[in-house]
């Protein structure tokens, strides 16, 4: 899946005029990858709710493109399926980083490159957002298919409102 982006605020590109980085909302994951579809269907969810300033980018996570799209950004939240060991599907986990504290947390998702590498490679590049909040659901499956497992379905509504809550505060 290749990062768009959707919704209220899309506006051009990083550094193209009209592109409004000041809040952005990634949902990462892959729709036909059962759980790792949260992202983008907190995404969905946040359509119709976000203001203009929101911009909403469905991503796969790729350390470079998440990068991409958070740079210059006051505040950036992640929505994304993570693996646990041992799992409790549907727990949903929140982290908060800011430039000061990004070095001390390696988050982990359900991909083989993804958002700690983007916090290290940012860091390194001075490519961070001011702040960083990450919004985990622990997931059940990864595997081909569509549709979220009963457990992450049902936490897509806490999440939405967890996302909806720090843009409100922010």
């Amino acid at each position: 899946m290749n990062q768009a982006a959707t919704g209220a605020g899309a506006g051009g590109p990083a550094g193209e005029p009209g592109g409004n980085r000041a809040v952005v909302v990634i949902g990462v994951g892959n729709e036909f990858r059962r759980d790792d579809g949260a992202g983008p269907e907190v995404l969905a969810r946040l359509r119709d709710q976000v203001a203009d300033n929101v911009r909403l980018v469905v991503s796969d996570g790729e350390p470079a493109r998440l990068i991409e799209a958070w740079a210059g950004a006051s505040l950036a939240l992640v929505v994304d399926a993570v693996r646990a060991d041992p799992v409790t599907p549907g727990r949903i986990h929140r982290l908060v980083l800011d430039q000061a504290g990004a070095e001390h947390v390696r988050p982990v998702s359900s991909h083989g490159l993804g958002l700690g590498e983007a916090i290290g490679l940012a860091r390194a590049l001075n490519l961070m957002p001011d702040r960083l909040i990450v919004h985990a659901v622990e997931a059940a499956e990864f595997g081909f298919g569509v549709g979220l497992t009963p457990a992450v379905a049902a936490a897509t509504d806490a999440l939405t409102s967890a996302v909806l809550h720090d843009l409100a505060t922010a």
